[in-house]
């Protein structure tokens, strides 16, 4: 029986590095990782999404919303919840050929 990698399946399941399938694959497991560290720091720090909610000035409802998936929400109301978790946040962006740290 012949064994594949995660990077293998993906690849012939979702599609190749670079393209649109692919891309947005990983933009949603993103979104969705973002939205767990949120919800497990809030956790940690024995906050309920209400209290969180206040702490940052939205309703329990978007904090919410955020922790199940970060797709909607903005680098503002990211970087507000993690302030407010007193957590520490690092930005990656990586260019063509460079890779730009933020934080």
């Amino acid at each position: 029986m012949k064994t594949f990698t995660l990077a293998e399946m993906k690849d012939k399941y979702i599609g190749q590095i670079g393209t649109p399938e692919r891309e947005e694959y990983e933009y949603e497991l993103s979104m969705e990782l973002l939205g767990r560290m949120i919800k497990i720091a809030r956790q940690e720090r024995n906050l309920t999404q209400e209290e969180l909610g206040k702490l940052v000035g939205v309703q329990k409802a978007q904090i919410s919303k955020l922790e199940n998936s970060a797709n909607s929400a903005t680098i503002d109301t990211v970087v507000k919840v993690f302030r407010a978790l007193k957590a520490e946040i690092k930005f990656n962006v990586k260019l063509e050929h460079q890779a730009l740290s933020i934080g």
